[in-house]
């Protein structure tokens, strides 16, 4: 048997990509995968239970239609690390951005020798398909994998700590970026989360959607001049463990860390001792300023009060990557996701 939550999201995907459209699909309540099918007026299912692993298949290769906008879905296999994205279907072509583990694609051809002409986000180019799942798979695959977020439709939007204009402002978010959905309340606001922590903002300002992670462009994987190697070495390394696990209190960065654990031991390869606090490593370099800041360096960020609560590591091309959330893992994120509070070298060069 497979998991309820796992038998929402699988058949209220299967029913909007057969375009059986029912009311707030996306927020639908139901115990049984009969309910869900019964509600959309369906009745190939009407026994009482949740399906099968093989039903569940089998509803995915009915489907026919754009799926999370997708015609035909490919997902990113590989065991750890990223999926190279080339300019040609050839293992010593332009790399042009790297396809995370789970990340899906839109899959135009596959060409004799097994190479995948794909479209992930802003990058177009070649993968190998060996390291793609497809086809009903795929589908399967893609609802566990799907995140709800709230999708910020105004710049300066204000990030609450309580449902309500009267409460503290923990940060400000720029129109496109994402905040995780938790649920609608009654008064129209709506429950995220940012990072880790609870957080509030009004339900007029943001578009509820479902989506999957897709690639990072070279612009994001890319330094300017005059970095040292240090700086590169604790960059490229970090990037290797994008989309691994979240874990509270955690310190390994294949099995789960937090975002203070994950800086941790990122930095501890090339002979950096830091604590495992974000508040502390606020403390454990020279505070500088936007303007000098070099991939390598620290981002922090907190609360409307002040408190620092999360740590991210610079990559440059005004990028961070930090372990944000149990839902995000290990990801890449605009520098200015949430408002920094303090830039710290701790590189010392």
């Amino acid at each position: 048997m497979v998991r309820s939550d796992f038998v929402l999201k699988t058949i209220t995907g299967v029913l909007l990509t057969a375009g059986l459209v029912f009311a707030d699909a996306s927020y639908a309540k139901a115990d049984t995968a009969s309910s869900i099918i019964g509600g959309a007026g369906v009745s190939a299912v009407t026994e009482s239970r949740e399906l099968t692993e093989d039903e569940l298949i089998a509803l995915a290769e009915g489907s026919e239609g754009s799926f999370y906008g997708y015609t035909n879905i490919g997902i990113c296999n590989v065991s750890e690390g990223n999926l190279n994205v080339r300019a040609a279907g050839a293992s010593d072509a332009q790399m042009l951005g790297k396809l995370p583990r789970n990340a899906a694609c839109e899959i135009h051809y596959v060409d004799e020798n097994g190479w995948a002409q794909i479209t992930s986000g802003e990058v177009n180019g070649w993968v190998n398909s060996e390291y793609l799942l497809t086809g009903a798979e795929a589908r399967v695959r893609a609802h566990e994998l799907v995140r709800t977020v709230a999708l910020v439709q105004t710049d300066g939007l204000n990030v609450r700590e309580e449902p309500s204009t009267d409460s503290a402002i923990l940060t400000q978010m720029l129109k496109g970026q994402e905040l995780e959905f938790v649920q609608i309340l009654d008064n129209g606001w709506i429950e995220v989360t940012i990072d880790a922590d609870t957080a509030y903002v009004s339900g007029d300002y943001v578009e509820i959607t479902d989506i999957l992670d897709t690639a990072i462009t070279m612009s994001e994987l890319l330094y300017g001049q005059g970095i040292s190697d240090t700086r590169v070495n604790i960059c490229e390394y970090a990037k290797q463990f994008v989309g691994n696990p979240y874990v509270w209190g955690g310190t390994s960065l294949t099995k789960g860390a937090d975002c203070s654990g994950f800086v941790m031991q990122i930095f501890k390869k090339y002979g950096y001792k830091l604590s495992h606090s974000s508040r502390a490593q606020a403390n454990e370099g020279t505070k500088i300023k936007f303007s000098q800041i070099k991939p390598g360096d620290l981002v922090f960020y907190g609360n409307g009060r002040g408190t620092i609560n999360h740590v991210a590591i610079y990559l440059g091309n005004g990028q961070v990557i930090s372990a944000s959330s149990p839902k995000t893992g290990i990801r890449i994120s605009p520098y200015n996701y949430r408002t920094p509070l303090k830039y710290v070298n701790v590189i010392g060069d």
